[in-house]
């Protein structure tokens, strides 16, 4: 059997050779097809390889097939197709490129709802104190919520969890962190460092993002353990990659409108929402290949394909009033604030630091729950606390928190 099947093989090769060669049209399409056999080669190859950095395992194109045609139950194809909500914490940090490559400059909770048709992102500051509890031990960690991601690859704190440790421990860690915040349980998480964003940006051929107003930071970061200034006109503009990243990490902006948590959250949200439009046109479709080689040694997730397919397919065309875009921010110059305050929470007098106003999240929780259910975002409670707290036997949370608020009152 095995040696009678090249004969019928070379037999049939003949013929198909012979008709070809007898016809113009015929032999460009054994053209196209070759090209279109190669073509699908490389993209899997391309595919497999970016799989393959992003999340430390080849791809299963058997397992992807089965997925595509029914998904298992919890992933988030399956959970898309099924009308259940999908919660993914997209990180932002510097990499190797900055002096503290794993802290998380940015953190994006997206919820994604396919029974309302709606996506609600929702921005922490990465200055915001945290109780971590990530040892093995029962010992609490109280820090900023953007070192969560860098406690398996450093040496910050001893006795770490095992569910914390590994390839994806980092995001494990930051997701049960921000869930904490924001009482969201995430179903994946999306870790891109500062060149991952640049050459994603550029590979699409740079974005148009629109400012309120001017944006001038004379202590922004360089390359170089120094600082630069920068300077952004405002309205609408086409960004490449540098500058794109520039507008979203700015944090101390002359313009009291930009320098707030607030108008930084409002950037980051509208340079992703550009990202989105870009890639799901034609155009950026065809720059796909351009985008895994940008994002393939700079990107981890443990997502899989199909889960990526599955988000691109649903969010293709979602358009723009169909996202709810919400940040936790402390009082400012220009904003109220809502849910947070800034005052020692644990890191010293001398430290930037962002405190809830609620110890137990409860207030977040709610916030953010409204905010995804209604499709608008909620009217935040912090001034309850301050009621609350000004009236001592009504106090609701623990004395020693309200005694420092009356104090700063």
């Amino acid at each position: 059997m095995f040696r009678a099947r090249p004969k019928r093989a070379r037999r049939s090769r003949y013929n198909v050779t012979y008709r070809l060669t007898r016809s113009v049209p015929a032999a460009l399409i054994a053209v196209v097809l070759i090209a279109v056999v190669v073509g699908a080669t490389l993209t899997y190859k391309r595919i497999d390889d970016f799989m393959t950095a992003a999340t430390g395992h080849h791809l299963n194109p058997i397992g992807e097939v089965v997925q595509a045609v029914e998904p298992a139950q919890g992933t988030i194809a399956y959970k898309l197709k099924h009308g259940q909500q999908v919660n993914v914490l997209m990180l932002g940090m510097g990499g190797y490129e900055n002096d503290a490559p794993y802290l998380t400059d940015s953190i994006m909770a997206v919820t994604i709802d396919p029974t309302t048709n709606r996506v609600m992102m929702a921005s922490i500051p990465r200055d915001l104190v945290v109780h971590m509890n990530l040892q093995s031990t029962s010992r609490v960690w109280v820090n900023k919520i953007n070192s969560a991601y860098e406690v398996p690859y450093t040496n910050i704190i001893c006795c770490v969890a095992s569910q914390y440790t590994g390839p994806n421990g980092g995001g494990y860690a930051s997701e049960h962190e921000v869930g904490k915040v924001t009482g969201l349980t995430f179903d994946r998480f999306i870790a891109v460092d500062f060149k991952a964003f640049r050459d994603m940006v550029d590979a699409l051929g740079g974005v148009d993002v629109c400012l309120s107003t001017n944006l001038d930071d004379n202590s922004y970061p360089n390359y170089s353990n120094g600082y630069k200034p920068i300077h952004f006109k405002a309205g609408c503009q086409h960004l490449n990659g540098e500058q794109a990243l520039e507008i979203a990490r700015s944090r101390h902006a002359v313009q009291p409108e930009q320098s707030s948590d607030f108008g930084r959250a409002r950037r980051q949200q509208d340079i992703m929402e550009a990202i989105k439009k870009k890639a799901t046109t034609v155009n950026g479709f065809a720059k796909a290949p351009q985008l895994l080689s940008a994002l393939q040694k700079n990107i981890h997730t443990d997502m899989s394909l199909s889960d990526m397919k599955a988000i691109y397919d649903w969010g293709k065309n979602l358009p723009d009033s169909s996202i709810i875009r919400i940040a936790l921010t402390a009082p400012s110059g220009t904003a109220a604030g809502n849910l947070l305050d800034t005052y020692d929470c644990g890191m010293g007098a001398g430290v930037s630091q962002l405190c809830p106003d609620d110890p137990t999240f409860t207030m977040i929780h709610r916030y953010i729950g409204s905010s995804s259910s209604t499709g608008q975002p909620a009217s935040p409670a912090s001034r309850l606390g301050s009621r609350r707290c000004s009236i001592r036997a009504g106090c609701s949370w623990p004395t020693r928190w309200c005694t420092a608020r009356l104090r700063r009152r």
